[in-house]
């Protein structure tokens, strides 16, 4: 029986890693959800910097006030950017078909994109945003080329143009950081941070949207952990206790 478990249990691996977002992205994001304090800061870049356009339709503020141990005057006073109350859910402060008409298309919930596209995916578009006449924004991005967001984040980050290989025989592919290994950069305004600080802030916002997409792991986290204390215990109960039982058995 076990050995069917365990059979099963690595086909499904890789079914696992498909759903964790399978796209290939040029850079990588180790999420931590044990790091509150990021967690709150990523809280505070989305209501800041996101919530005017995009919606979390499956998370309340209370939810995240409780989880992220953020006081609820806090809450309301400084990252509720609308007029709603605490128990509501998030809803972006733009109307969504004045946003259709401006950006070509309304932008998304973003409730469940780390669960759908993983927080890589996230963590490299959130950086990969470059300088772009052709477009109407006047940037593009590299993740999801000629995306309709403008880079919101600029003025942490500044402004970046991407650099073109000259040695590449032929590509717009390989010119837009498309080809093998991760696209580079060149910083042509900077912003009110540096790139290490820009990514560390990056990097809270992808937490923040990790978390989102399933609120429940911070609690299947804390109770893993006493489980595994739990059957620490018992186990070491549990041996004692046989070798009393067979101690004057021959």
């Amino acid at each position: 029986m076990m050995r069917r478990f365990f059979i099963a249990l690595f086909l499904m691996m890789p079914l696992a890693a498909l759903a964790a977002g399978g796209e290939s992205v040029p850079f990588h994001h180790e999420t931590n959800l044990g790091n509150q304090a990021s967690l709150q800061r990523g809280a505070k870049m989305f209501m800041n910097y996101c919530s005017g356009c995009h919606s979390l339709q499956y998370m309340r503020y209370q939810r995240i006030a409780d989880d992220l141990d953020i006081p609820e005057e806090v809450m309301e006073n400084n990252l509720m950017m609308t007029r709603g109350k605490i128990h509501d859910t998030i809803q972006g402060t733009m109307d969504a078909e004045s946003a259709a008409e401006w950006f070509g298309k309304a932008p998304p919930d973003l409730s469940l994109t780390a669960r759908e596209r993983g927080a890589d995916w996230i963590y490299s578009f959130l950086l990969s945003f470059y300088l772009d006449d052709s477009r109407p924004t006047g940037v593009n991005n590299v993740v999801m080329s000629n995306t309709a967001m403008p880079a919101v984040l600029a003025p942490l980050q500044g402004y970046q143009a991407l650099k073109h290989d000259e040695s590449a025989e032929g590509g717009e592919g390989e010119a837009h950081g498309e080809g093998h290994g991760a696209p580079e950069f060149e910083l042509v305004q900077e912003g009110q941070l540096d790139p290490a600080e820009y990514k560390a802030a990056v990097g809270d916002l992808t937490n923040f949207l990790v978390y989102v997409g399933e609120p429940a792991k911070l609690v299947r986290y804390s109770l893993g952990f006493k489980v595994i204390v739990f059957l620490l215990l018992f186990t070491a109960l549990a041996y004692m206790l046989k070798r009393e039982f067979w101690r004057d058995v021959h």
